[in-house]
């Protein structure tokens, strides 16, 4: 599919590239953490927290909001979900890596979303992006053998396990869709929206119409 970089204006309805930030030291940091053959993520790294951005993101981007610094790393080349947050999320990456972005005012009113409204976004090493909280994201590909390692910033307490009950997508289902946004929440603050061959957990609401896009295949 067509790769764009995250300077391209195409990039600026997703969000935009942090240049006030100093991530040099948390990119050094990153760079010592595992890159598995799939894809593992780790919402909170006590070694990325303990780097001076920890406080400066939290003042300065976040409004002193409490934050996490986690990362998620791997090899990755297709979509399989999309998810969405009630904020923004800092993405930092170590290698290069591309985003399969979306909007969320492009999901019908049955919580569906057509893959082919999906736009792909470089984002070199070294550089940090806010993806805002109206993009659809997931996890990052790769674009060498060598994987993918990006931080992960998000405010403290998102992607931890719920707590509370919730309608479960059966409940809520109606036709390929679901009635109730609440059935799309599976942690703290996050909702997705899954693809059949997505090899998600069951009882995922799988959402997504259209192709599981893959990084290296034509749309």
């Amino acid at each position: 599919m067509k790769i764009l970089k995250v300077t391209d204006p195409a990039f600026k309805r997703y969000g935009r590239v942090v240049e006030n930030v100093d991530f040099s030291g948390l990119v050094e940091e990153l760079k010592k953490t595992p890159v598995p053959e799939g894809v593992v993520y780790e919402p909170s790294v006590e070694a990325l927290e303990a780097q001076p951005v920890m406080e400066e993101l939290s003042r300065v981007v976040y409004g002193e909001m409490p934050i996490q610094i986690g990362y998620c790393n791997g090899h990755n080349t297709m979509l399989n979900a999309l998810e969405y947050h009630r904020d923004s999320e800092i993405n930092v990456a170590a290698k290069d890596a591309v985003l399969m972005l979306g909007l969320q005012t492009d999901v019908e009113e049955d919580h569906t979303y057509d893959t082919s409204r999906v736009e792909a976004f470089l984002v070199p090493a070294g550089t940090a992006v806010e993806v805002y909280a109206t993009t659809l994201h997931y996890a990052p590909c790769h674009v060498t053998e060598e994987g993918f390692q990006v931080a992960v910033v998000l405010p403290r307490g998102t992607n931890y396990p719920l707590k509370g009950s919730h309608t479960k997508v059966e409940d809520a289902q109606c036709g390929a869709g679901v009635s109730n946004e609440d059935a799309m929440l599976t942690a703290v603050n996050k909702w997705l929206i899954g693809h059949a061959e997505g090899g998600l957990d069951a009882g995922s609401f799988l959402g997504l119409k259209g192709k599981n896009l893959c990084l290296t295949e034509e749309n």
